[in-house]
């Protein structure tokens, strides 16, 4: 079931992946294909005191060596956010060698009787927060526990208008994907999607691990490669063997499928990078710890950062209400076309309480001295 909401809900909240790699476009004028606009769609107000953390055991997991490197673009490919480029030093973690999977999230569910955001019907008093004023309230039937869910098109269309493949769906869930009547049964081993940054941290609690700083998820996508575009050096995603789940083809209208998935993939699918990470390109988008800020690298570019943490708030000139957290990696969805954020130096974002078809994540433990 689709729910007619008016377009502001419609547009809001996408995973961000305005990458359009002609450095002549106008990159916020692209921002809206597929770009987390999307106004808080549910009250951020899980309750994980009862949540008892785990020990953070390390199965599962790679071991992230130390070091030194350039953060941020150094091509003419990335957006405005990406420059400049600024030294940073991180410190030995472990990572999640692969994004967490329905089955791992099911049992964590089972533990702790937790319920996700796209499962609880939304808050229109916390909603309004974060519309234009004056916005009239939608009528009760459309505040529903729902989710967004990719729903292509059947001809071409212009990538100014993600509604057109973006819906809310009434009962689209981490159990119901693709919304009611799908399910997760035989995709145990896929990454969890429909999970929103309250969700994961959740989950981080319950496993004794945390989400990743934006900057250790960059060099641990880099997996020791110097300066490359992408977690396997600098070949084209659709050059060579496949070696990501991206979508190839028109989009959103026409995916040839070449890498042989349509929509996720499960994990570990394509080879890992030199970390033994798998998906650190494309798949599902991947939730950091950091608040999203356009103007944060220019901020920190002449000190170098030891394990920085990002921003202390959040402020996104293009939806100054609405506060914004960072998502890397890239997704099934994205193209060359429209949208690379299966760079290394990717940078996306959308509101903490948003959850989206492509959007899960992997955690991280720190390594005991």
């Amino acid at each position: 079931m689709k729910l007619n909401l008016p377009a502001i809900f419609m547009i809001a909240g996408l995973a961000s992946c305005n990458t359009q790699s002609d450095p002549a476009v106008n990159h916020t004028d692209s921002m809206i294909a597929c770009e987390s606009n999307l106004p808080s769609r549910f009250a951020s107000d899980a309750d994980t005191s009862m949540i008892i953390p785990g020990e953070g055991s390390s199965e599962g997991m790679m071991k992230i060596p130390g070091g030194e490197f350039m953060m941020g673009a150094s091509d003419n490919e990335g957006r405005p956010d990406e420059y400049p480029q600024h030294k940073v030093k991180v410190d030995f973690f472990w990572m999640d060698a692969a994004e967490v999977t329905n089955a791992q999230f099911e049992k964590f569910v089972k533990a702790t009787g937790y319920i996700t955001t796209a499962e609880r019907k939304p808050d229109w008093e916390e909603l309004k927060k974060q519309l234009p004023a004056g916005t009239p309230k939608p009528d009760e039937s459309l505040l529903v526990a729902s989710s967004l869910v990719f729903t292509p098109p059947d001809h071409p269309v212009s990538l100014n208008d993600a509604s057109q493949w973006w819906n809310w769906m009434k009962g689209a869930d981490w159990k119901h994907p693709h919304g009611p009547g799908s399910t997760i049964k035989g995709k145990e081993n896929y990454p969890v999607v429909h999970i929103s940054w309250d969700d994961a941290m959740a989950y981080c609690k319950w496993a004794g691990k945390r989400l990743p700083t934006e900057a250790e998820w960059e060099w641990a996508a880099r997996g020791g490669l110097i300066d490359n575009k992408y977690p396997w050096g600098n070949e084209d995603v659709e050059a060579g063997e496949a070696k990501a789940n991206t979508w190839q083809g028109s989009f959103p209208d026409r995916n040839t499928e070449w890498d042989r998935y349509y929509k996720a993939a499960p994990v570990k699918t394509f080879a890992p990078n030199g970390y033994g990470l798998y998906d650190m390109a494309g798949n599902v988008w991947e939730w950091c710890n950091d608040w999203y800020r356009p103007d944060y690298y220019e901020q920190v570019k002449v000190k170098a950062g030891e394990n920085p943490k990002g921003p202390a708030d959040s402020y996104d000139p293009m939806e100054p209400t609405v506060p914004k957290k960072v998502v890397r990696g890239g997704s099934f969805l994205c193209n060359a076309s429209y949208c690379k954020g299966y760079r290394v130096t990717s940078r996306m974002k959308t509101s903490p309480d948003t959850g989206l078809e492509h959007t899960g994540f992997r955690c991280v433990k720190d390594i005991s001295p």
